[in-house]
Formats: structure tokens, sequence, C-alpha cells
């Protein structure tokens, strides 16, 4: 199984990080589900922004802690280097 990490974008402009092992059915969740975060829940809709796969839920998990401590100003500068 592979896992993902991910960063969203909110409606509000903040940032959402998360791991899943099925990112297109979370990304839905979190759209249109009650299953979706809490944080998500009001700040609909999220746009994927940043995705990375891991062969392992640990090494996920440690890439979902590194980012989840970033500040905002360095999770975006992350988004804009990876998208070019």
């Amino acid at each position: 199984m592979i896992y993902t990490v991910y960063i969203l974008k909110c409606s509000d402009g903040s940032f959402y990080t998360g791991c899943t092992n099925d990112l297109k059915k979370r990304i839905k969740q979190h759209n249109e589900s009650k299953l979706g975060a809490y944080y998500t829940k009001f700040r609909r809709p999220v746009i994927l922004k940043y995705s990375e796969v891991f062969n392992t839920l640990k090494e996920a998990r440690k890439k979902e802690a590194e980012i989840k401590n970033w500040s905002r100003v360095k999770k975006a500068a992350f988004i804009n280097k990876s998208l070019q």
C-alpha cells in the first residue's frame, strides 16, 4: 500500500496538511462529506496544491508532521517551488 501526504489550500487561503492511502477519495471527503476534517468543513472548497507518495505510513506521517510544523509562509514557498 502507498500513502500520500498532501497540502490543500482552503477557500480562506489557509493550508491543511494530511496523509491518506486514497488521495482522490480523501479530497472528495474534504469537499463534500461529513468525514472530512473538521478544519476543512468550514473552509470549502479545498484545492490540492501538493502531494507526495511514500511506501510506508511511518515515512508519510513523518513528512506530514514536518510540514505541519512549518509556517504558512514556508508552506506557500514550498508549494510554489514544487510547482516549478
